[in-house]
C-alpha cells in the first residue's frame, strides 16, 4: 500500500466533478406525497450491506421524481444513512437508476470525470477502519448522525485505477453470485404464491389449519444446545418471503427458546402483519415470539408452508391478533383459520414441488452465507496488500 494515494472521500468526489449531497428534507417531501406505485425512494431502512433492499420501500409519483430530479440516483452512486447505522452503505446498481435518494440519506457521487472505480470505493468504505472512523466522528450521543462535512473528511488510501478495477472484479464476482442466488429465492417465492393462488381457485372445499399442522412447544435451554446450533429471531425473518436468508447461533442467546426441525414452518406471532413466515432450512431454536408449526403428514409439508405463508392466512391471523401496541397471533386462532383444500392428490403433488424448490433455495441461501464470508475475508487482505489479486482470483474461482 506504500504507493497508494492518500486522499479523502470529499476530494475523491471533487476530482471527478462529483459531490456528496444530502437527500431532500422533510419540507420537500411529506408523508402524504408517498404513493403505492411509483419511483422507489431509498430510505435508511433500505440500506443493506452494500446493496439496496426493496423490501417495504417507499415510492413517489413521477411528477415528484421530476421535481426532485437533483436527488435521483445513478449507477455508481453510494448511499449512506444520515442517522442510526451510519457506517452502512449501498452501491447503486443499474437496476436502481432513477430511484430517489430519499429523506434521511446521503448520496456519494464520484462524478463523470472520475477515473476511480465506484465498486472499489464502495468496498473500501466497507472496511472496518472506514466504518469505525465514521462511527467515531458521527455526532449525537444516543443516535449517531452523519453529514456531508463528516463524510467528506473520511480519509482513504487508494491504488491506481487498474488495480481498483481488478480488486472490484474479484469481490464483485462473489456479490454477483450472491445476487443471482437471492433472485432465485425471490422467483421461487413468487412461483409458490402464484401456484398456490391457482390451487385455491381449483379447490372446492376448505380445511382448518389445525387439521393440517400442529403447534410444537419444545422449550429448550440454549445452554443445552451446541454453540453452532442455528438460532432464528424475528430479526432474521424477512417480510413476505418464505425462505430464511440468515440466522444467528445458539451461543448468542441466554433465555429459553423454542426448538424446531428442518421443514417446520416458523410463524412470527408478534405483529403478524409484518408477514414473517418461513420454512426452517435446518433444525435449531427460535424466539418464543415465533410459533413452530409442523405438518401432520410429511407429504404435505410444502402445502402447509404455502398455506401458512399466504396473504389470506396472514391477514386472518392479523385480524384475530390481540393487543393494541404489540399485537400477537395465537395458535388457537391460527388453528381455526380455513384454507383451501384441492384434495389429497393435488395437495400432495403441489407439496412435492414446493419441497423440491425449498431444497434448492435453501442450498443457494446457505451458499450465500459462505460467499459473503469469503468476500469479507478477502476484503481486508486485498486492501492491505497481504493478498495479491491473482491469488484472490483463484480463491474466488473455487467457490463461484
Amino acid at each position: 500500500m506504500s504507493d497508494w494515494e492518500t486522499t479523502t472521500l470529499g476530494d475523491l468526489c471533487r476530482q471527478g466533478g462529483g459531490a456528496i449531497q444530502t437527500g431532500p428534507f422533510g419540507s420537500q417531501l411529506h408523508a402524504h406525497d408517498y404513493v403505492a406505485e411509483g419511483v422507489p425512494s431509498v430510505m435508511p431502512q433500505n440500506i443493506g450491506e452494500n446493496v439496496i433492499s426493496e423490501e417495504g420501500i417507499a415510492r413517489i409519483s413521477d411528477a415528484d421524481a421530476q421535481r426532485l430530479a437533483k436527488y435521483l440516483l445513478q449507477p455508481g452512486d453510494i448511499v449512506y444513512s444520515r442517522r442510526g447505522d451510519v457506517e452502512k452503505r449501498a452501491l447503486v446498481r443499474s437496476h436502481n437508476a432513477g430511484w430517489l435518494c430519499g429523506t434521511g440519506c446521503l448520496r456519494v457521487r464520484l462524478g463523470h470525470r472520475s477515473t476511480h472505480d465506484p465498486r472499489f470505493v464502495s468496498y473500501l468504505l466497507g472496511m472496518e477502519s472506514a466504518r469505525a472512523w465514521i462511527v467515531r466522528h458521527a455526532v449525537g450521543a444516543t443516535m449517531p448522525n452523519l453529514n456531508t462535512s463528516i463524510l467528506s473528511a473520511l480519509p482513504l488510501a487508494i491504488p491506481e485505477p487498474a488495480e481498483q478495477r481488478a480488486i472490484a472484479e474479484v469481490l464483485g464476482a462473489l456479490d454477483d453470485k450472491i445476487a443471482a442466488n437471492t433472485r432465485l429465492a425471490t422467483t421461487a417465492d413468487e412461483w409458490v404464491r402464484a401456484t398456490w393462488a391457482r390451487t385455491c381457485v381449483n379447490a372446492d372445499t376448505t380445511r382448518p389449519v389445525a387439521s393440517l399442522a400442529d403447534s410444537i412447544r419444545d422449550v429448550i435451554d440454549p445452554r443445552d444446545a451446541s454453540s453452532d446450533h442455528v438460532y432464528v429471531g424475528l430479526e432474521h425473518m424477512p417480510r413476505r418471503q418464505m425462505w430464511l436468508p440468515d440466522h444467528g447461533l445458539a451461543d448468542s442467546v441466554t433465555s429459553a427458546k423454542s426448538g424446531f426441525l428442518e421443514g417446520d414452518v416458523l410463524f412470527g406471532k408478534l405483529r403478524p402483519y409484518f408477514h414473517k413466515v418461513v420454512a426452517a432450512p435446518k433444525s435449531g431454536i427460535c424466539s418464543t415470539d415465533v410459533l413452530v408449526l409442523r405438518a401432520q403428514e410429511s407429504t404435505l409439508r410444502g402445502f402447509v408452508l404455502a398455506a401458512l405463508a399466504s396473504d389470506a392466512t396472514v391477514a386472518a391471523a392479523t385480524a384475530s391478533s390481540e393487543g393494541t401496541r404489540m399485537p400477537r397471533a395465537s395458535w388457537r386462532d391460527l388453528a381455526a383459520i380455513e384454507v383451501p383444500w384441492p384434495g389429497s392428490s393435488a395437495a400432495e403433488a403441489f407439496s412435492s414441488e414446493v419441497e423440491a424448490l425449498r431444497a434448492t433455495v435453501d442450498a443457494r441461501l446457505a451458499e450465500n452465507l459462505a460467499l459473503a464470508a469469503t468476500r469479507d475475508a478477502l476484503l481486508p487482505a486485498l486492501m492491505s496488500g497481504a493478498l495479491c489479486v491473482r491469488d484472490a482470483e483463484r480463491a474466488v474461482e473455487s467457490v463461484v
